[in-house]
């Protein structure tokens, strides 16, 4: 689909016609493609800009250009659960800033920041993330030595997949994700459709403060820390992961 700015935004469409639609929306330096499969679910994954089949284009610090992309995968599925994952939760709180809950029928954040920037709560990092940075903005062997550490229980088989989608991302756009300074206290407490906060435990990408941070905010929100995971709940968790999202799912 094409969207303000004139880029491209490939969404990768998966599950039964009239099943319950969730909107999947990735962190960062990822594709789509990381959800795998939702039984249950018409899903729909949409790579960000400058990710996967998706365009490079735009301003990447622009919190209204990340809310004008959400909004077009929402205008071709209609009302949908929103799923955000890592930077996902970030792009799923430019949306609220400016289109508040419109089509949105319920919200998860999956080890997710929705905040970014020096002593910003809601975009606590933990000890992985800022022994990437800034290195793994441009040396691709920092990159997968992440991807190995953000969730060590995994496969290695996955974490090559995950490793892949992260070199094919450019140095310019990893980069430029990072260049922005953005709060959103307004926009989590304004929330007013059903929440849920998933975040493992042990997760040392994002902080598991700022899950409690987000879940403290957004009203009636459910906060879920998985034991024993790390930033990928719903990889390492999936059958958990699919079961609570099937609860809030609109």
């Amino acid at each position: 689909m094409t969207v303000a700015g004139g880029g491209r935004l490939a969404v990768r469409e998966s599950g039964p016609e009239g099943a319950p639609p969730v909107v999947l929306v990735h962190g960062w330096a990822q594709t789509g493609a990381v959800w795998g499969d939702l039984p249950g679910f018409r899903c729909y994954a949409v790579d960000l800009r400058g990710h996967g089949e998706s365009d490079d284009f735009g301003d990447y610090r622009d919190s209204a250009a990340w809310a004008a992309d959400l909004r077009a995968v929402l205008g071709h599925t209609g009302p949908a659960t929103v799923v955000g994952w890592s930077y996902g939760g970030l792009v799923i709180a430019d949306y609220l800033r400016f289109h508040g809950t419109a089509d949105v029928t319920a919200l998860v954040l999956a080890g997710a920041i929705t905040e970014i920037g020096r002593g910003r709560r809601g975009g606590e990092t933990g000890p992985v993330m800022r022994a990437a940075l800034p290195g793994a903005i441009t040396d691709d062997e920092v990159l997968a030595e992440f991807c190995r550490a953000m969730a060590p229980g995994l496969p290695e088989s996955t974490v090559g997949e995950l490793t892949a989608a992260a070199v094919s991302v450019g140095p310019k756009v990893r980069g430029k994700l990072f260049r922005r300074d953005v709060g959103s206290a307004d926009v989590l407490t304004a929330v007013d459709v059903p929440t849920l906060v998933v975040h493992g435990a042990e997760d040392r990408v994002v902080a598991p403060a700022a899950a409690e941070y987000s879940a403290a905010l957004i009203p009636g929100a459910e906060l879920s820390l998985y034991p024993d995971t790390a930033h990928a709940p719903f990889l390492e968790r999936p059958e958990q992961f699919a079961h609570d999202l099937a609860r809030v799912a609109r």
